[in-house]
């Protein structure tokens, strides 16, 4: 079969524990690009948080795309502009934050380039530490939100919020999509906006048949996007069960996975590293 794109995952994927880009793994994709294959971010990230890892890898200049926002948007890279996009409504966000409050998760959301909750805690950190995106800590979480947003983060700890994950999968999955994409993350975008649906509308605009992709993940919100390409790959530091539904298992994330990927799959010649 011959590929010829590649759709990457950011955090724990494409991005080793310094959440950098390795020469390895960089060096491989600008080979990909420089053969003619495109590079395709797609992340849980804000789109702010996405932009300097695809100014690294030239996707601009390749004529790339990146899914931010778990595929809530889809941005092409050379024109800046938004191919697709899709929100949550304000009483969307309102009818989450009572569910937080209840299930006793804290929750935040993205507002222009801030990050907007009403409550400082350790995982709101996390994330502005991950995407360089300032917090703004309100007084309320609802007083906050005067407009639609893209996506929604309820956060907390694991354990719990696994427990929360598969009652509000039951409860809300006729409205929205609900998904971990770290175990202190549970994430919320419309229904029907994941990974794996944007991934489709991006191949149908660019002329790429869904047999000809790669897409490379290593968490619960990558699971569709493994399971729709045509190589589906769990990296070796994801979770059995994601492994289990890849076509291809490669290493992990600290050990140059992708680029393992991409010299066995997508390279014309091998690559020599010292």
């Amino acid at each position: 079969m011959s590929y010829k794109m590649i759709i990457l995952d950011l955090d724990d994927t494409l991005l080793g524990n310094d959440h950098k880009i390795s020469e390895r793994n960089k060096e491989a994709l600008m080979k990909v690009q420089d053969q003619g294959g495109k590079v395709v971010l797609a992340s849980g990230r804000p789109t702010y948080g996405m932009v300097p890892f695809a100014k690294e890898l030239s996707l601009a200049e390749y004529g790339s795309f990146i899914l931010s926002f778990n595929g809530g948007k889809i941005i092409n890279c050379q024109t800046n502009e938004e191919f697709f996009s899709q929100t949550l409504s304000v009483d969307a966000v309102r009818r989450l934050n009572e569910i937080s409050q209840r299930e006793g998760v804290q929750i935040h959301t993205y507002v222009g380039d801030e990050i907007v909750t009403a409550e400082d805690n350790p995982y709101t950190s996390i994330e502005s530490d991950l995407t360089g995106l300032p917090i703004k800590l309100v007084d309320s979480f609802i007083d906050g939100v005067t407009e639609p947003v893209v996506k929604v983060l309820m956060v907390g700890e694991p354990e719990h919020l696994k427990v929360v994950e598969k009652k509000l999968q039951e409860e809300l999955g006729d409205e929205f999509s609900v998904m971990r994409s770290k175990p202190f993350f549970l994430e919320f975008t419309d229904k029907g906006v994941t990974k794996g649906t944007s991934i489709e509308k991006l191949i149908q605009e660019v002329g790429v048949k869904r047999e000809e992709i790669i897409a490379v993940g290593d968490s619960y919100n990558d699971q569709e996007m493994i399971e729709f390409a045509g190589l589906g790959v769990a990296m070796g530091n994801a979770p059995e069960d994601i492994k289990e539904v890849a076509d291809f298992v490669t290493d992990t994330n600290v050990n140059h996975g992708v680029a393992q990927v991409v010299e066995e799959f997508l390279l014309k010649e091998n690559l020599t590293y010292k």
